[in-house]
């Protein structure tokens, strides 16, 4: 099926779920700037819909509350995020670059990894 699409809400959450393992949506409320908080409501109606998702689960019931845990992983919902950019270039990584290298963060460091990560892709492709 493909991993499924996030909002920034969602992965807001998603990123309180990948810090703390285990939290109720209370507690995931309570990973938002006081002054930026959405409303409790807001924030269970966004879990609910990320179970539906499987991008949660339910994990337990405590008295009256229920704790989740993520089932999509952080390095998961970055590649599905970088795909879904990529695909409103036409698949074209050029001008992502681009704007990367013009705004001063892509550093001389993250092109040595590019770089050895496509001679290792390389490496693969020559062994098959």
């Amino acid at each position: 099926m493909g991993e499924p699409k996030l909002t920034k809400l969602e992965l807001q959450i998603m990123e309180a779920l990948w810090t703390r393992a285990h939290v109720s949506i209370r507690e995931i409320q309570e990973t938002f700037p006081e002054r930026d908080r959405p409303a409790y409501t807001t924030i269970q109606t966004t879990v609910y819909r990320l179970e539906r998702k499987k991008a949660v689960r339910r994990v337990k019931k405590v008295g009256n509350f229920h704790v989740f845990e993520a089932t999509m992983t952080r390095n998961a919902a970055q590649r599905k995020l970088i795909d879904d950019l990529l695909s409103l270039f036409g698949g074209r990584t050029q001008p992502v670059m681009a704007r990367l290298i013009e705004s001063g963060r892509l550093t001389l460091q993250d092109v040595k990894e590019a770089e050895k990560t496509l001679r290792k892709l390389e490496r693969m492709d020559k062994s098959k």
